[in-house]
């Protein structure tokens, strides 16, 4: 675009993002963190269908690698009543976890003798 036009589409996108990340936080389905931003559509479904809309969204499921990002993900869990699944697997090692690309938890939150896999990590 010639000139100006160019900064004034860059304006308008920027004001038209920043109303649908308003309205998000009003339903209560984005937050953000240290940068990060967490969203949810609020809707059920299993681990898998999970992923793979994650990934559509251009993102990925939601993996806390410090206490302000589990706060994030924990405020939808409070907000929709229902748990999260979470971007970490169990290990080759029973009883220890890592991410879903094989890095090793940085950061656990974990209550006592937990994750029991029960919904009550």
């Amino acid at each position: 675009l010639p000139g100006n036009e160019m900064g004034d589409v860059i304006l308008q996108l920027e004001d038209r993002i920043s109303k649908l990340e308003g309205v998000l936080h009003l339903e209560g389905m984005i937050t953000a963190s240290e940068g990060k931003i967490f969203a949810t559509n609020g809707k059920t479904a299993d681990f898998h269908a999970t992923v793979k809309k994650c990934e559509e969204s251009g993102g990925s499921i939601a993996a806390p690698r410090n206490a302000g990002e589990n706060a994030a993900i924990l405020y939808f869990v409070k907000q929709f009543n229902k748990y999260a699944y979470l971007g970490i697997k169990e290990s080759l090692i029973p009883g220890k976890f890592q991410f879903l690309d094989g890095a090793e938890l940085s950061y656990a939150n974990w209550y006592s003798n937990e994750p029991s896999g029960k919904g009550e990590e």
